[in-house]
């Protein structure tokens, strides 16, 4: 997601997961489960927890642990994106 302020300034760059978004004519407003910086994004433990994710699918039994596994690893698959994107850009 990219943050414009109204007044002027840099953008920014910020990486959310899971909840909701509500858009009004002049308001934007975000409800997120999870939302990171830009520059605060760590490619190494995106990958370690992405690799600990795979593992832990591989041994997963039940319905819910795999469905809480599978979000887990879409997440991290999705931040690993929103990093190499936010790369490109600099």
């Amino acid at each position: 997601m990219r943050i414009k302020p109204a007044g002027g300034g840099d953008e920014e760059l910020i990486f959310v997961a899971g909840g909701i978004l509500e858009v009004q004519p002049s308001v934007i407003t975000v409800l997120a489960d999870t939302a990171i910086r830009g520059h605060d994004l760590d490619e190494a433990k995106a990958t370690e927890a992405l690799q600990r994710a795979e593992e832990a699918r591989a041994s997963a039994k039940d319905k819910l642990e795999i469905a809480t596994i599978q979000a887990e690893y879409a997440m991290m698959a999705a931040q690993l994106a929103a990093i190499r994107k936010l790369r490109q850009k600099r």
